[in-house]
Order: structure tokens, then C-alpha cells, then sequence
């Protein structure tokens, strides 16, 4: 079908010559439409909470500092309550200015935290230069209490606003209703991509295909539920009404053209309705597109993948350091576990075994024993009852001991392998480490995972553990090596905590 008939199926939306729109949910202006919506809540409790959080903090930094007692602003002539309320508002605007409470980043990926992180240095580096213009003696461990309280208290805020956000979409709550424009492959693996992955928010409830005719009736077999397909026998309000859509997503702009697509963005200023053009790519991090104008063009350049920067000098050194920390703080938990192994079975503390690791080097991977000693000696007999195909893996593995099933599930037999990370086989974050015989069996994409250490927890400890299969758990890795970042090894750090204080997914 011609662009222009496309067009013509889009202009039907709204008469440019009247500018008036049909009786349907296109007609609602930007403030009607968001009414009661879910994103017009959510910010609204941030904006409170954001607040709250930092008065609580900033009270609570008097209190540590000064005590009960009333305490006075060196240099002005107001007390301390006073600078707090002042230093809030200065903090929460911010905020505000760097878009932390923005709609398109609350809620998922690692963006909303930055920006907080950001808004808070830059109000306390404002504070800074309005105290040397005009002479304000602050006590500095008032400053230096409310600081780190207040950073923490808005990005634990914010943790458990999304947990309940996440919570609810589970239930099928606060989604956005999406409209796919394009072909039925493309909406097929959107449909299936966001089913699959619930806390992203979206749910696709519509397909439209403008230069196309097809059945009325016609259905899209994917997602959690059938999804009308339309073509050029309905234009863009009836797509919109019959999908209830607050989201339209472009996947597919050969069935649209340029034209179509600028008037389409036309069609949909005022509503309240976002506008997405999907350049369907997975597992790039989105810190490696760049939007670049080419010739009044705008086109999606992909940067190279990040690997390279998992093996720098600053890696090494947190890794290092983080380790060393770690190894003095859980000293305590290291000799009670090995205690309670020699205590509980004959035989050595510690399991070592060869594994592979950066640049397909062998290393010997230094583990706390959870099993027999002849463990290794009935892996051929338990074959038959492996749940993996490259891995060995069995739910109840009669060679797992009593202790050894306990230190297991809390991942507490992995916790040697911090002196891996010392010695520089193998990193805090990374892919799983390797067996020889997995390597071997590797092609050559899944080598990549090979070009950065090994770590001691990566995306699949993060993403269900032994309870992935082993393709999810390769993708997984080969996305961690592509786009590493420094960033990323400490959100996968914190998510790991989690992991393992619920025990999930290890046996």
C-alpha cells in the first residue's frame, strides 16, 4: 500500500482544516487524560516524600550534632531549624531541576538513582558557595551527618516506591495500555518482550498495520492475551479507542514512511498519549546509543561494546580494595562456616577446581566444601538426573551435606573466592566462571563472555540463579560483557544482597 493511503488512514484521526478530534479517549487534553492515572500518583507521592525524607534527615543531623538544645548559625542570625528548612527546599528544588521525579525515568534502570546522586552534590556544592559569599559558619558535622543521611533516605525512598510499583504491576496494575504500529512479527516479540518482563510497565493491547487489509477478527497469537490486530480499514482514533492505549509504539517505520510518521506525532500532541519508535535491538545498555542528526536525519548510532573498560586499571582496584574490606568484615562468618564444615564431615574445608577465566586462562576457583569428598566420584551415576544441558545441576543432590545445603542457599560457600578476586583471577562482578568442558563446548559468540574476568556474582546470580536455564543465563552474561560499567557492577552488587538474603534459586 502507498505512503499516501497510509497517510490518508492517519489524517481520518483528526481534520486538520476543523482541528477537531473524534468523541473518543484522543480527544482528552494532557491534564484530563493523566487524572487518576498512575504516573500523576507516583510522582506526587515522590514530590511528598521527597520532602519528608529530607526534613527527617536534616532534623536528625541537628539532633546528632547539637543535641535537644537550640543551636545558632555561625555568622547569621538564625538557628539551625531555620537552615535546615532553607537547605530542604534547596535540596528538594534540585530535584526538581535535574528531573529526578521525571516520568520517564521513574521506575526502572538505573537513571532515577543518578540524578539524585547528582541533584544532592550539586545542591550541597551550592551551599558551599553561598557559604563563602556570605560567611556562614555551618557546623561541618552537622553538614557532614545530613549529607549521607539524606542521599540514603531519598534513594531508599525511592527503592520502596518502585518495589510497591513493580508489586502492583505484577497484578496487573499501573501498566501503560500500548498500541504497536507495525508488522505482526514485530509486535509479536514486543508483546512477548514486555509480557515477559512485567515491571517494565507496558502491556500491548492493540496492533495496527496501516498499509495493510485484513480480516476485522484478526488476532496476534503472543503476550498474556490475544491482541487485535487493525489495518487500513480503521484509522488512528479507532486503533487508539479499541486498544485504550496511552502509548503508541513504533516498530516498523516502512509502514508508515516519513510523512506518515511526522503527521502521526501531530496526531497525538495534546493527548497525553507517548510516542515511542522501538529500534528493536536487545540487551544494549542505553548509556551506548546516541541520538545524532544526520543532515536534518536523526539516526540511532550504537557505540562499540564496553568490555574493554571491565579490565581497566580502576576496575582492578575496586575489586581489589572492595575485597580486601569485605574479607576484614565477614571475618566472623568465614571461620564460623569453616568451623562448622570440619565439624560436620570428613574431609577438607575447602574445594578448589579448575575453572576458566579471563582470556580462556585456567584458574584454580577456591570455593567452602558443601559436599561429600567423593562427590566428584558419583557425578557419573547422578548423570541421568541432570536438569541442564550444560551444566550439571539437580535440585536435591544426595552429595550436598547438611551444612553444605544451608551455605549453599545463602551463597556462603562463595564467599572464598573473595581471595580470587585478591590474587586477580577473577573479579567481584562478571559472567559465571566456566568449566573447561563448558568452554569447549562454547561458539564463538559465547566466548565472548571470556574477554572479562570471572565474578563472584554478575546478572544471572541477580536474575534467579540455578533457577535460569542456561540459555537465559548466557544472554545474560554476554550482556553484562557488552555493556560493563562501573555503574552497573554496583546496582548488581545491591541486587545481589537481595538475592541472597532470600535464599531463592541456589541449591
Amino acid at each position: 500500500m502507498s505512503e499516501a493511503r497510509t497517510h490518508r488512514s492517519i489524517k481520518r484521526a483528526v481534520d486538520p482544516a476543523t482541528e477537531e478530534r473524534p468523541d473518543s479517549d484522543v480527544a482528552l487534553l494532557p491534564d484530563e487524560a493523566l487524572v487518576g492515572h498512575w504516573r500523576a500518583k507516583y510522582v506526587r507521592t515522590l514530590v511528598i516524600g521527597d520532602f519528608c525524607v529530607l526534613l527527617v534527615a536534616l532534623a536528625a543531623a541537628q539532633v546528632f550534632r547539637f543535641g535537644l538544645g537550640e543551636a545558632r548559625v555561625g555568622g547569621l542570625n538564625f538557628s539551625y531549624p531555620v537552615l535546615g528548612a532553607g537547605l530542604a527546599v534547596l535540596w528538594w528544588l534540585s530535584l526538581h531541576v535535574h528531573q529526578a521525579r521525571s516520568p520517564k525515568i521513574i521506575g526502572h534502570g538505573a537513571e532515577e538513582y543518578r540524578r539524585v546522586i547528582v541533584a544532592t552534590f550539586r545542591a550541597f556544592a551550592t551551599l558551599a558557595i553561598f557559604s563563602l559569599l556570605f560567611k556562614v559558619d555551618a557546623s561541618r558535622v552537622y553538614l557532614a551527618t545530613a549529607f549521607p543521611l539524606g542521599l540514603l533516605g531519598l534513594l531508599a525512598e525511592r527503592k520502596v516506591a518502585r518495589v510497591r510499583l513493580h508489586r502492583a504491576r505484577a497484578q496487573g496494575r499501573a501498566l501503560s495500555q500500548v498500541l504497536v504500529v507495525g508488522g505482526e512479527r514485530s509486535a509479536a516479540q514486543l508483546a512477548g518482550w514486555f509480557a515477559k518482563h512485567p515491571s517494565a510497565g507496558y502491556e500491548v493491547r492493540g496492533v495496527w498495520v496501516p498499509d495493510e487489509e485484513m480480516p476485522l477478527n484478526a488476532m496476534l497469537e503472543g503476550g498474556l492475551r490475544n491482541v487485535p490486530i487493525m489495518s487500513s480499514n480503521v484509522d488512528l482514533a479507532e486503533a487508539l479507542e479499541t486498544s485504550g492505549a496511552r502509548a503508541v509504539v513504533v516498530t516498523d517505520t516502512e509502514h508508515l514512511g516519513h510523512e506518515s510518521l511526522r503527521h502521526l506525532t501531530w496526531e497525538l500532541e495534546g493527548t497525553g498519549i507517548d510516542l515511542f519508535l522501538s529500534p528493536n535491538v536487545l540487551d544494549v545498555s542505553s548509556s551506548r546509543l546516541h541520538l545524532r542528526d544526520v543532515s536534518g536525519m536523526p539516526m540511532l548510532h550504537v557505540e562499540e561494546p564496553q568490555y574493554a573498560g571491565a579490565g581497566r586499571v580502576g576496575k582492578r582496584l575496586f575489586d581489589t580494595i572492595t575485597a580486601l574490606l569485605l574479607l576484614v568484615l565477614l571475618s566472623p562468618v568465614l571461620l564460623v562456616t569453616a568451623v562448622a564444615i570440619k565439624l560436620t564431615s570428613r574431609g577438607p574445608v575447602f574445594y578448589r577446581q579448575e575453572r576458566i577465566g579471563r582470556h580462556e586462562q585456567p584458574f584454580r576457583m577456591t570455593k567452602f566444601r558443601s559436599m561429600v569428598t567423593d562427590a566428584d566420584a558419583q557425578l557419573e551415576a547422578l548423570r541421568e538426573h541432570n536438569e541442564t544441558v550444560v551444566l550439571f545441576k539437580i535440585r536435591q543432590d544426595p552429595r550436598v551435606t547438611p551444612v553444605g545445603r544451608f551455605i549453599r542457599r545463602y551463597s556462603l560457600d562463595e564467599l572464598p573466592q573473595l581471595f580470587d578476586v585478591v590474587r586477580g583471577s577473577m573479579s567481584l562482578v562478571g559472567p559465571r566462571p566456566p568449566l573447561a568442558s563448558e568452554v569447549a563446548k562454547y561458539s564463538d559468540r559465547m566466548r565472548r563472555r571470556m574477554y572479562v574476568r570471572p565474578g563472584m556474582t554478575g546478572l544471572w546470580q541477580v536474575s534467579g540463579r540455578s533457577d535460569l536455564s542456561f540459555e537465559e543465563a548466557e544472554r545474560l552474561d554476554l550482556a553484562y560483557v557488552d555493556n560493563w560499567s562501573i555503574t552497573g557492577d554496583l546496582m548488581i552488587m545491591l541486587r545481589t544482597i537481595r538475592a541472597v538474603a532470600r535464599g531463592q534459586g541456589a541449591y
